[in-house]
């Protein structure tokens, strides 16, 4: 976990160093997502949008993106 702008950013054990890695923080009512190689932005998502997103990652919806 690191610390930036006061929220910590959590990326999975599995990401390397020198990989891209997307990371997420927990912002109240919201989920943030960011990209660990531009950590100045990051998009905002409904906790039940997230839990969508990573059931779809899960079934392989975007395996063809």
């Amino acid at each position: 976990m690191t610390p930036v702008h006061g929220l910590t950013w959590r990326k999975s054990r599995r990401c390397g160093e020198s990989v891209a890695c997307v990371e997420v923080s927990e912002l109240g009512d919201a989920v943030g997502v960011r990209d660990s190689k531009a950590p100045d932005h990051h998009i905002s998502l409904s906790i039940e949008s997230f839990r969508s997103f990573i059931t779809g990652v899960k079934n392989g919806e975007f395996d063809r993106v």
